[in-house]
């Protein structure tokens, strides 16, 4: 048998191990929402039921914990997204040793540990007379959700073609024209895929968050407390409609990615 194949069969098993392991939970996950059982498992079956979604649908206090984190979220993405374009943009424009210096402060938040993140932000902001809330979240998960965009965004530079910009300007074009006919197109990949992440970091976040919520409590707050209190299927019924919507976002996006491309295909030809 030759190499090749040898590697080709090798990556193949590999790569069906690893969806094998990244789905089984999530299979595991959504099965014991039909199980008729008071705990979240498969083992022992009890029998098949719908009713942890009604569960679910009475549980007030879970849907505003979802509202809690979707209005974090929502405005972790309005604050750490601008910060770190521009902490991208200026970190481009920055040459010599103070670059390093910049890049290694900047990325310190990321490296400091969550618990660390949101105790310091508590104490700082209850000194400024700032009590704990979705504001003080937003803030706390900002500081290092932000560092998140400015790697993905400052990746996407290093590959920019500065001469377009010099084009532009030798062509009459403003500061803010070039900017916003010329790099941020170039940019758009990068921030839509920062934005997706800066959500979903923020939708998930549970350390930092523990400390600045104050009485607004997230999802991720919530399910832990749940788990101390006796935690039931209703959370698996939340988890499996996210993962259907999660995944019927991806195939229409996909879909029309490949709508796209054969309108790009059908205009070349």
């Amino acid at each position: 048998m030759k190499s090749e194949t040898i590697m080709r069969w090798g990556i193949r098993f590999y790569i069906g191990i690893f969806f094998i392991y990244l789905f089984i939970p999530l299979i595991i996950m959504g099965a014991a929402t039909f199980n008729n059982s008071r705990f979240p498992t498969i083992t022992p079956w009890k029998g098949a039921t719908l009713k942890w979604f009604d569960a679910l649908a009475q549980d007030g206090a879970m849907w505003t914990a979802l509202w809690t984190s979707l209005v974090v979220a929502m405005g972790v993405l309005l604050v750490a997204v601008p910060i770190g374009i521009c902490c991208a943009l200026f970190l481009s424009t920055v040459q010599g040793r103070g670059k390093t210096f910049l890049y290694s402060l900047m990325m310190s938040p990321l490296l400091t540990p969550g618990v660390i993140v949101g105790i310091s932000t508590l104490i700082f902001w209850k000194s400024l007379s700032v009590s704990g809330g979705i504001m003080l979240t937003v803030i706390a998960q900002t500081t290092f959700i932000a560092a998140y965009v400015m790697l993905m965004v400052l990746a996407r530079l290093q590959r920019f073609d500065r001469t377009l910009e010099n084009a532009a300007l030798s062509l009459g074009a403003s500061q803010w024209q070039t900017f916003t006919r010329v790099l941020l197109p170039y940019l758009k990949p990068a921030i839509i895929s920062a934005c997706a992440i800066a959500f979903l970091q923020s939708f998930e976040n549970y350390n930092t968050t523990l400390f600045v919520k104050g009485y607004d409590t997230t999802l991720t707050v919530y399910i832990a407390s749940k788990v101390r209190t006796g935690l039931t299927p209703a959370v698996n019924a939340l988890g499996l409609i996210m993962i259907s919507v999660t995944v019927l976002i991806a195939i229409l996006y996909e879909w029309k990615r490949r709508q796209e491309a054969k309108r790009t295909v059908s205009s070349v030809q």
